[in-house]
């Protein structure tokens, strides 16, 4: 009976790895009620599945120990970072920001790269990911000398080339040069300790970073997802299967 219930070395590689993805919450309507909801745009868990992995959403506030059931991370975007954590006053061009999700979602960063867990950072995830490592952002690229014209403002999608650093972990899976959607208006100014691993095209804002001596540990400014970009995501579950 045993026998059946209890995984084999085969059966643990040829599962589908579960990946939580950091989520937001938000009021929402539900019939006539409105209630607090955890929300995630479906292209997070859409491009996860297509990967060959099993999405599970994880709530502002969730424990970092909920990594125990966790095979990879992802951090994805959301709303603006609070200064504070970079030791910055805000701008009057600051979203509200959501201390809370701050917080927990820098918790779960820590966790994950203390305990070599594959870790993708999608928009404000890699920015996060900058400044739990000691990074500061650019509050608002239209008004930042060199970037005016760079990203996304008031729900605008631009495109723009990234070109990816040879010999880093992102170049190999990308390539050396990949056409991407640009949503944001902030940008990581100083990484802090991770390698820059991509640049704007056009204007040389980072777009990528990683950590060289884990096994995957990486953040793109970009959203993969929306573009068709399922390869960042497979490397991801590749990685948290161990292959």
């Amino acid at each position: 009976m045993n026998s059946l219930v209890e995984s084999s070395p085969m059966s643990d590689r040829h599962r589908a790895p579960v990946i939580g993805i950091t989520a937001c919450k938000r009021e929402s309507s539900f019939g006539p009620w409105n209630l607090e909801a955890v929300i995630l745009p479906s292209g997070y868990t859409t491009a996860i599945e297509e990967a060959g992995g099993k999405p599970l959403l994880l709530p502002p506030g969730c424990c970092p120990s909920l990594l125990d059931i966790l095979d990879g991370l992802v951090v994805a975007g959301g709303p603006d970072i609070d200064p504070s954590l970079y030791g910055e006053a805000p701008s009057e061009h600051i979203s509200l920001a959501h201390p809370d999700q701050d917080v927990s979602e820098s918790d779960l960063i820590r966790a994950a790269v203390e305990r070599d867990i594959p870790l993708l950072g999608i928009c404000r995830g890699m920015q996060l990911m900058c400044v739990v490592h000691g990074g500061k952002i650019h509050q608002h690229l239209p008004e930042t000398p060199g970037h005016e014209e760079h990203g996304g403002w008031d729900g605008d999608v631009t495109e723009h080339g990234v070109q990816t650093v040879e010999g880093t972990h992102l170049h190999s899976i990308m390539g050396a040069n990949v056409a991407v959607n640009s949503t944001h208006h902030q940008g990581v100014f100083d990484p802090g300790s991770l390698s820059v691993s991509a640049h704007s095209s056009h204007d040389g804002l980072i777009e990528g970073v990683e950590r060289t001596d884990k096994r995957f540990c990486i953040g793109v400014q970009w959203h993969p997802e929306r573009i068709g970009h399922v390869g960042l995501y497979r490397a991801l579950v590749d990685a948290a299967r161990g292959s």
